[in-house]
């Protein structure tokens, strides 16, 4: 024992360098995320200080406007005429004016890992269309092993004077969604992003399966059947919808299975409704887990 002390003593003397690298704390040994975008986040030029003011003095008219709406909604809401079952309740309308603004759309081209390409416009037709090209073609860097995808999603949610905020879709369990599509399958996000770092990158999905063809299709989909993943991995332990704390709202192609080429997802609005014959709160197996055990 001495002897295995001594030897200590030593290599503390030689590399104390070493030494301040280990650490032992608990804190270094939980998951832990560096930031939301997890390696994703693009570094955008900030403006100066007086550019930030000039710029707040302009939307400060607007953001005024907006908090006295949102006054007005808190005093005149009543929950008995809000909640109408079998009424559906837009809340992405792609005839309204500004809807373009309030989407983002992203593909694996922005951050250096493929080549397919996509836009979000209006058609012909005055409603909005997701278009463009998944290609699985990857960069051949050793570390990327999988490409090929596309997606839009809404811009987060924001109260007046940028106070993030989260939609409260509680008293409703059904998404309705008028869409024409190319016969491909999309893929239907909710983010549910969390407080916890651990939380960041929760989203449910569930499919959305296009006909093709020039006839529109209303889809009606129960919030019961989404599942819930966290950075693409199809999580064990599953739950229903917090639909209190949605952040994003958005649409996923990918190019699986040889589908590379061109894709068209047509939407005009989608919507909220409640369905008093639904009763079903949550659709798959609640799996026992190991406590401390995340899902890999």
């Amino acid at each position: 024992m001495n002897n295995i002390l001594r030897h200590g003593q030593r290599l503390g003397c030689w590399l104390p360098a070493v030494q301040h690298h280990i650490h032992t704390t608990a804190v270094h040994r939980t998951f832990w995320e560096r930031e939301k975008k997890s390696g994703y986040k693009t570094k955008l030029p900030e403006p100066s200080k007086k550019q930030l003011i000039l710029d707040g003095f302009k939307e400060l008219k607007e953001e005024i406007k907006l908090w006295r709406r949102e006054v007005k909604e808190q005093l005149e809401s009543d929950p008995i005429l809000v909640f109408r079952p079998g009424e559906t309740d837009v809340v992405f309308d792609f005839k309204a004016p500004d809807v373009l603004d309030k989407w983002t759309v992203t593909t694996d081209a922005d951050h250096g890992e493929g080549k397919s390409t996509a836009t979000l416009e209006l058609s012909a037709a005055g409603a909005g269309l997701f278009h463009g090209e998944v290609n699985s073609d990857h960069t051949k860097d050793g570390i990327i092993k999988r490409t090929g995808y596309a997606n839009i999603r809404t811009k987060r949610v924001r109260k007046s004077f940028k106070r993030e905020t989260t939609y409260d879709w509680t008293q409703y369990n059904m998404l309705i969604m008028k869409v024409r599509g190319d016969g491909r399958s999309y893929l239907i996000n909710l983010h549910t992003e969390g407080y916890f770092d651990l939380m960041w990158n929760d989203i449910y999905h569930y499919v959305l399966y296009t006909r093709g063809g020039p006839h529109w299709q209303i889809a009606k989909i129960p919030f019961s059947k989404f599942f819930l993943s966290s950075k693409g991995r199809v999580q064990d332990r599953q739950g229903p919808i917090a639909l209190n704390k949605v952040t994003h709202f958005g649409f996923s192609v990918a190019a699986k299975k040889g589908m590379d080429g061109p894709f068209g997802l047509e939407i005009e609005y989608v919507g909220l409704q409640y369905d008093p014959s639904h009763r079903e709160e949550f659709a798959y197996e609640m799996y026992q887990t190991p406590k401390y055990i995340v899902a890999t």
